[in-house]
């Protein structure tokens, strides 16, 4: 039999495995009716693939003539539940398995390898014995993907999820079977669990599963689905579950339940079966032959049974899953509506939320990929605004918590990078873009308006803005923190300005530099209208800094009014004069505020937004 193992693997595997090789040949075994089979594996250590041995061993019919002679013939096979190309796993990994079969007082020896042609030994034999071992030598893989393919424990669970229809089946015929796995290594590594062990598969322990039936005409109007299952407490730490559709005494695993879906301390087992599925699988048993349709409307009818019965069986999913969605809409308000409401077991958080993003990011591009809106889709448009909103609002939620963070410890430039980043510049033009990086609605939502913000910028960039074109500005290499040109084009020369200047001071200052803000303040306001006295209406300044009873008292000396805040904001109306012209006087508002009626005002006023917008997506939901 000269095969080109590599490709005929490729051909008829798609996802090849180590561990198929334990399933070939335990599924080999009991089709010869072994009661017993036992899997010795050793290897020197897991680094050293090349030391890798396995011997399978049972007590079945062995490679008797009718045996042998199919096992000779690759592809040819009578049975339905069988496609005659398993064996070919084994030379994919192993150079050569060498078998020793005894049977009714007979012994045959062959050397199965990519040349084999049927050549084999036949002995008389002496004893009553039945035996079969099958040993795998020459592992020619560069290396062994997972610990689990050498693991009894992973192996058994592995046999149990890929056969539990077959060990079910013998199990109600009350037929014998015990499987044993076992390890031996010279080099154990117990960071990963690998060390000398031995599992046992005893098919008369199973559990029991209960069946129920169903049909849906979205999938066939007259084949019915048979469920078998079982959901049962045990003192295992770690869940265990099977999902998977029946076909051929073997299953293939259908992924309806989310990682950590299984609450711990259960085992459950969901089996499918139907008519609908025979003969309908890939050569290598492992997919379902199926088109996609088809596929994804069985995978929502079998989710659908396992939610049900595992809300009647494990009422605590219920009760988790309901405190999950309640969390998950108060901390994200604009996905309401987008979070799936029924899942298969516990439902996973962030598996919950991607998909609910996925779907409102869908919404958004039906709404703008539109040419024109309908009636229905001009309503759903203004339900995604709202949502954008609130995405927004929850946005500054996060600003709000990293500024009461701010210490004594806090540098000004860390303050400084929070509302604006340092030595950046924004336009209004790019008002979307930047939204997420400048939080000027700290001070007020109104400066959202700005034509441009210099952050800790010179202030002959500052002047640049105010230029008309053709004039020059000499350089000013002093700085405002934060300087705003508001409320107008500065381009427009018959348009007079606003501008918006904003000092910050790191926390635990000495009242005497405190008081320095204000001198700077108006000498800010000086050098503005020195190069623009015609084009500068209003000036706003805004002091950030901490309170202390010596810095109250010194603004209260200066006749500065306190104004309804969460915290300290004393304002004052001052005039600044350009030059020495009387006559020529700019109205400037001068606002000194505490850091924290700079961030609970925010905060205030972000709230209101966020509980008007929420109690909006509740009402919108339970209509």
């Amino acid at each position: 039999m000269k095969v080109n193992t590599n490709n005929a693997v490729k051909l008829f595997f798609s996802k090849p495995s180590l561990e198929m090789v334990y399933f070939e040949a335990v599924v080999n075994a009991i089709d010869a009716n072994a009661s017993t089979i036992d899997v010795k594996i050793a290897i020197d250590s897991y680094d050293k693939p090349e030391t890798l041995g396995v011997e399978i061993k049972d007590n079945g019919d062995g490679f008797n003539d009718t045996n042998f002679e199919k096992f000779t013939k690759l592809l040819e096979t009578k049975e339905k539940d069988h496609k005659g190309v398993g064996r070919l796993v084994f030379l994919h990994y192993f150079k050569k398995v060498s078998i020793t079969s005894i049977y009714k007082h007979k012994e045959r020896k062959f050397l199965f390898t990519e040349s084999f042609d049927g050549d084999h030994k036949l002995l008389d034999f002496d004893g009553d014995l039945h035996e079969t071992t099958l040993t795998f030598e020459g592992y020619q893989i560069e290396r062994i993907k997972s610990y689990d393919y050498l693991k009894p424990e992973s192996i058994k669970k592995s046999l149990l999820r890929h056969f539990f229809p077959l060990f079910h089946s013998l199990k109600v015929k009350n037929k014998d079977l015990k499987i044993t796995i076992s390890v031996s290594t010279k080099e154990p590594n117990h960071d990963h669990k690998f060390y000398p062990d031995s599992k046992e598969i005893v098919i008369s322990q199973l559990p029991d599963l209960k069946e129920i039936t169903f049909n849906d005409d979205r999938l066939d109007l007259f084949e019915k689905l048979t469920l078998h299952y079982n959901v049962k407490e045990n003192i295992e730490d770690e869940p265990s579950s099977i999902t998977a559709i029946c076909v051929d005494n073997r299953t293939i695993h259908v992924d309806i339940l989310a990682k950590n879906a299984v609450p711990k301390g259960y085992e459950i087992i969901f089996l499918l079966y139907s008519d609908l599925f025979t003969g309908r699988v890939n050569s290598s048993r492992q997919e379902l032959a199926m088109e996609k349709g088809e596929i994804n409307t069985l995978k929502k009818l079998f989710g659908d049974q396992v939610a049900k019965i595992l809300k009647e069986q494990i009422p605590k999913i219920q009760e988790r899953n309901k405190q999950v969605s309640e969390s998950l809409k108060e901390r994200y308000p604009h996905l309401t509506g987008y979070f799936e409401e029924e899942s298969a077991g516990l439902i996973d958080r962030d598996q919950s939320l991607e998909i609910a993003q996925k779907r409102f990011f869908n919404a958004q591009k039906e709404i703008l990929d539109s040419p024109s809106l309908s009636d229905d889709q001009y309503e759903k448009s203004l339900e995604v605004s709202s949502r954008l909103l609130t995405e927004y609002i929850l946005y500054r939620n996060i600003i709000i918590e990293k500024l009461k963070k701010v210490n004594n410890n806090s540098s000004e430039a860390d303050i400084h990078n929070i509302i604006v980043p340092m030595r950046k510049t924004f336009k209004n033009d790019n008002l979307m873009k930047d939204i997420y990086s400048n939080n000027a609605w700290l001070l007020d939502d109104k400066y959202m308006s700005y034509t441009t913000i210099l952050s800790d910028e010179d202030m002959d960039k500052l002047v640049s803005e105010l230029l008309i074109e053709g004039e020059s500005v000499e350089r000013d290499k002093t700085r405002p923190d934060i300087a705003i040109v508001f409320s107008s084009d500065p381009k427009e020369t018959s348009t007079k300005l606003d501008v918006v200047i904003v000092e910050l001071k790191k926390l635990g200052l000495e009242s005497e530099k405190k008081e320095v803000l204000i001198r700077q303040l108006r000498k800010r306001a000086r050098k503005l209208l020195n190069y623009y006295p015609s084009r500068i209406q209003r000036i706003w300044f805004y002091g950030v800094v901490d309170f202390d009873k010596d810095f109250i008292r010194s603004l209260k000396e200066e006749q500065y009014l306190e104004v309804f805040s969460s915290d300290s904001h004393y304002y004052k109306e001052i005039e600044i004069m350009p030059g020495y012209d009387e006559n020529v006087k700019i109205p400037t508002a001068v606002n000194i505020l505490s850091y924290d009626a700079l961030i609970k005002d925010a905060e205030a006023r972000n709230s209101t937004f966020l509980k008007l917008l929420k109690e909006g997506f509740k009402k919108e939901s339970s209509e």
